[in-house]
């Protein structure tokens, strides 16, 4: 840390002011998500806003007379303020995680270890934070996020490996609309089918109410209701003394997550990150028909051959980057990452149904 004695240079000035803006632009960012949330989440929204109030008054110390007027934040923490007071979503909160994660303070000596050491906590509050939201939409948005892909990667190589073998543009068009359709079809059913089967195996593993209703009868001296509770995961001990509570030997319920807890079942969805039957059928059918259009699109406007073929790509891999991008931001990973990943699989998968289309035109041919 430079010294009191030591005057700071103007690098170090220019630099503490830019700290200084976004610390202010970071507080005010978890204020407004607050203003959003309640209980506990709110609680800890302000707790992170009254740290980032810590960071600005160290800086605001080391400037003295020479903070000046304030500077305007960062680009990102521009950015997150206006998603924070505009949406306040998990997706605002993924990128809260990300920019946490990237605090410069580490590698900087004017930060003390205190700052450094928040920085990284903070990270791993917001992503406690975001985790939340992203269980609330994790099922239905899995479903999007592949029926979308599904639909671009497949359609155009069904375009481009058919337009490969020299058809006329018309049939190209006829087949890309058929492929979207049965695909659409497809998706949906296949999801709903997937995602029932899950919750239903899922469920299967919950406990019944046998427990309660088959104690009283059976015999002490041989209690197989310890049994039942060592099969569900307890130890001897622990299902020695849970049966013991369930047989009226004990007054307390010290662990009742081995045992059905009916007053809860209607408002707890204890699967809710698996999606629900219907929400993920519609979400595949929809984004896979969102995403299979694309491809068509050129055809659709009367384009043929090798210019269609150019605009259909270039069209899908823009759509393949901002998926990428999306799963990146919410998953808090390297946007520019995740998209080329995208981009490269996708179009990498329509290159070889490309190549071999024309493989099959020409030995036709």
């Amino acid at each position: 840390m430079t010294s009191p004695q030591q005057s700071p240079s103007r690098d170090d000035i220019r630099r503490w002011r830019q700290y200084l803006a976004d610390e202010r632009a970071e507080a005010a960012t978890y204020r407004d998500l607050a203003r959003r949330r309640t209980g506990e989440e709110r609680e800890i929204l302000l707790g992170l806003a009254e740290a980032e109030g810590r960071h600005e008054a160290h800086w605001l110390a080391l400037l003295g007379d020479d903070a000046g007027r304030p500077l305007r934040p960062s680009f990102r923490n521009r950015l997150l303020g206006l998603l924070a007071r505009r949406f306040g979503s998990v997706f605002t909160l993924a990128l809260a995680q990300r920019a946490e994660g990237r605090s410069p303070y580490g590698t900087d000596p004017s930060a003390t270890s205190a700052m450094v050491a928040d920085e990284q906590i903070h990270e791993e509050v917001v992503r406690g934070l975001a985790t939340r939201g992203r269980n609330r939409l994790s099922g239905n948005f899995r479903a999007a996020v592949f029926g979308a892909n599904d639909g671009l990667v497949s359609n155009l190589a069904l375009v481009m490996g058919i337009g490969a073998t020299g058809a006329s543009t018309s049939f190209i068009l006829f087949s890309g609309l058929a492929g979207l359709l049965a695909g659409a079809l497809s998706m949906g059913a296949g999801e709903y089918v997937s995602v029932r089967s899950q919750r239903e195996l899922l469920s299967a593993t919950r406990p019944t109410q046998i427990t309660l209703t088959a104690a009283k009868e059976l015999d002490i001296d041989s209690n197989e209701l310890v049994l039942v509770y060592r099969a569900r995961g307890m130890t001897p001990a622990a299902a020695e003394h849970r049966a013991a509570e369930r047989l009226g030997l004990y007054s307390c319920d010290c662990d009742p997550s081995f045992s059905l807890q009916p007053e809860q079942d209607e408002d707890v969805d204890e699967h809710e990150t698996v999606g629900t039957g219907l929400g993920a059928a519609a979400s595949s059918f929809c984004f896979f028909a969102s995403g299979a259009v694309i491809p068509v699109l050129p055809y659709l406007l009367g384009l043929g051959g090798a210019t269609a073929v150019v605009i259909a790509c270039v069209l899908v891999g823009l759509a393949l980057l901002a998926t990428g991008a999306v799963v990146a931001l919410l998953s808090g990973a390297s946007p520019l990452r995740l998209a080329l990943r995208q981009l490269a699989i996708g179009l990498g998968a329509a290159g070889v149904t490309y190549l071999l289309g024309l493989l099959f035109g020409t030995s036709v041919g």
